[in-house]
């Protein structure tokens, strides 16, 4: 086991508006019922200018403290896992224990980023921390407004996206749950699938307006992403199997990343014959970006879908081209 931990609450906010996929068609010119038929989307939540990343992220980290029982500052450090920053400086973990109240506090809070496994690489962290004894308890959060920077010209990209967060608050244990293995793995090789030019220092105001905008737009190779992800899930998820000692057979459920309607179709390939295993909201969520997993996490403990005592995996794939699979025993 490579960490001891119970998982003692968690929450998701979703934004008050929900976007039906015939607004999608209407806006895009297209009869009623194209954007669900092309890409298996029916609805999605979209942000107000008032639902920032660090508001929606300080939501789903209240509801998951009090799911937790601990009290406001109980915990020893924030971590925040998101796909897109609020701003660059300073991390959204900062603005996060900010609207909790705890801007005081002294708690520790950063965050870390590899895109869409985030939320993975965050939780990973927060079970070191626990494992060294650095930290008892830990909050980790993911908030991302996956509908900001969409080209509107982009059909695909402008209608699988969604906005959300999601937080878990685990603490340290000495029982048979926690961490029982990790794998990810990295291939910059395909750096250039997916990614978001403006924001960093990569293009500047001396650039010009026009270089700005342009690189303000996600750009997204879906079928070159598509391609890779797949080659590289296979490995990650093999290996973490024989990190902790089982087979597809002992998991109670997946927790996959809702990257697109074909993306989660293809990990259930990967769980067959057993594929009903593989959490599935991505019809009503859309990507969410590193907010996708802990939302999905979150809707099956409240479903029934994954229970005390369960052993699941977390997996998913992210720009870079990235992959990644946890077991975890709840």
């Amino acid at each position: 086991m490579l960490a001891q931990f119970t998982l003692a609450g968690w929450g998701a906010y979703r934004p008050a508006n929900t976007v039906p996929s015939t607004a999608l068609d209407v806006a895009g010119g297209q009869a009623a019922g194209w954007t669900q038929a092309q890409f298996g989307i029916a609805e999605r939540g979209v942000s107000s200018p008032q639902e920032t990343s660090s508001m929606m992220g300080a939501a789903a980290c209240r509801t998951a403290l009090e799911r937790a029982g601990w009290d406001e500052g109980a915990f020893d450090v924030l971590i925040g896992g998101c796909g897109v920053m609020e701003q660059p400086i300073p991390s959204t973990s900062a603005l996060v224990q900010g609207r909790l109240g705890l801007g005081a506090s002294g708690i520790a809070a950063f965050d870390v980023n590899q895109t869409c496994l985030s939320f993975m690489t965050a939780l990973d962290i927060a079970a070191m921390g626990l494992t060294s004894g650095r930290w008892k308890r830990a909050l980790v959060f993911s908030a991302d407004i996956a509908t900001a920077g969409l080209d509107p010209a982009n059909a695909k990209t402008r209608s699988i996206f969604g906005d959300g967060a999601a937080a878990v608050a685990i603490e340290a244990g000495d029982g048979p749950a926690g961490l029982l293995a990790s794998r990810f793995a990295t291939f910059g090789q395909h750096h250039a699938l997916a990614q978001l030019r403006s924001g960093g220092t990569k293009l500047r105001v001396s650039e010009g307006y026009d270089a700005l905008l342009a690189g303000s737009y996600f750009e997204m190779d879906a079928f070159g992403i598509f391609k890779a992800a797949a080659k590289a899930l296979p490995g990650v998820i093999n290996g973490a199997l024989a990190d902790a000692g089982m087979s597809r057979d002992d998991l109670a459920c997946v927790i996959c990343h809702q990257a697109s309607a074909p993306g989660v179709e293809h990990v259930r390939r990967l769980f067959a014959p057993a594929e009903d295993r593989v959490v599935n909201i991505f019809a009503t969520h859309g990507n969410q970006i590193a907010a996708s997993i802990p939302t999905c996490l979150a809707h099956a403990l409240e479903s029934g879908a994954a229970k005390a005592g369960d052993r699941i995996m977390l997996l998913g794939t992210a720009a870079g081209i990235s992959a990644g699979a946890m077991v975890v025993q709840l």
